[in-house]
């Protein structure tokens, strides 16, 4: 019997300089390159794989394959809940799918609602501000130094090595340049001024914690701040010469690296992931863990040198690239109890983590 598996998906386009987008617009979205590594894992473990474009077609794509699952990594198209359109209608289509739901992947979006959620759950996370525009802007109750970022982005997008302010002209001049730019709320956090980690988490109800990665940042380029934005994730680091600012598995004691996974996953529940996430985390002046952000779509870059994080760590972990999309599956197939459709396949026997 045929296991058939679906591949969303959005490929990333170069932005066209007379449609007045941010140069950053389609960061977020995969390379061929990716989509084809995870397409050739799937395939090798014996599945029909068809890759499906997240666009506006692909409603009618999915209603007529109507796989059993679905892997996706669509980041979607507009609006502030674009991350969760696949997986809604894949909800309503009743078809199984890789990753969080629809309300998970709405609120990890957006950073004050998450900020919210994770300090109602006793997750430490920065203190913020949310402006609409700059006009909202008279008595600013955080101390400098601040960082402004959209409020409704991921990837970097947004977010540069000036988005680092010390005074109050600066956090004017970033709060009007973010809402004027990304036509959204402009969220402006208290600075954690410690060292700074991303964490990926592969599993369900307790997800397996992968090698913590440590991002260095006194090999950025002079005058830089000490930040993982944009050009640090998209222009200084490129595959050709790649910035050597990461550490997996991170140097650090035992105690921290307990405390920094066990924060991790009680991020990982509070927002109620699935299946994968990967997180990042900063010390704050006491040493506690706060978590700055939530991606549950992470980018599963296969290029080593193209230092994305979550791939890095499971590489670290032991696991090839094709065991790592195999394990992300085999969580989904486990919690949509399809493990006898699949019994042909060796998506099980890929997979490095079963529980």
């Amino acid at each position: 019997m045929v296991f058939s598996v679906g591949l969303t998906y959005n490929l990333k386009q170069k932005v066209s300089e007379n449609l007045g987008l941010p140069v950053d617009f389609f960061a977020e979205f995969d390379d061929e390159e990716t989509v084809d590594a995870i397409y050739s894992a799937i395939k090798k473990a014996g599945c029909e794989v068809t890759k499906i474009e997240a666009d506006q077609n692909a409603y009618g794509k999915l209603l007529d394959l109507k796989p059993e699952i679905v892997f996706n990594i669509a980041e979607g198209l507009h609006g502030e809940g674009r991350e969760a359109q696949i997986p809604a209608i894949l909800e309503m289509l009743k078809i199984p799918y890789t990753g969080s739901g629809p309300v998970t992947l709405a609120i990890s979006l957006n950073k004050s609602l998450t900020h919210q959620i994770l300090c109602a759950n006793g997750v430490a996370a920065p203190k913020f501000i949310v402006y609409n525009n700059v006009n909202e802007i008279n008595d600013v109750q955080l101390p400098f130094p601040l960082v402004v970022k959209p409020i409704a982005e991921g990837s970097g997008k947004g977010i540069r090595s000036n988005s680092l302010v010390r005074d109050f002209q600066s956090l004017k001049n970033q709060v009007a340049w973010v809402t004027e730019n990304y036509h959204q709320p402009a969220i402006v956090e208290e600075f954690i001024e410690g060292r700074e980690f991303t964490v990926g988490l592969i599993g369900n109800k307790k997800p397996f914690v992968l090698p913590i990665v440590e991002i260095t940042f006194d090999k950025l380029p002079e005058g830089s701040n000490p930040l993982y934005a944009y050009e640090a994730k998209w222009i200084w680091d490129v595959p050709e010469k790649p910035l050597d600012i990461f550490v997996c598995p991170a140097k650090i004691p035992k105690s921290l690296e307990t405390e920094i996974k066990d924060t991790a996953v009680k991020a990982f529940q509070a927002l109620k992931c699935r299946d994968v996430c990967r997180m990042d985390i900063r010390l704050d002046k006491n040493g506690k863990p706060n978590v700055l952000d939530l991606n549950p779509l992470p980018g599963m870059i296969p290029d080593p040198d193209a230092h994305s994080c979550l791939p890095e760590a499971a590489m670290t972990a032991g696991y090839s690239y094709d065991q790592l999309i195999c394990t992300i599956l085999w969580q989904a197939i486990l919690r949509n109890n399809l493990q006898d459709k699949c019994a042909e396949t060796s998506i099980k026997q890929n997979s490095r983590l079963i529980r």
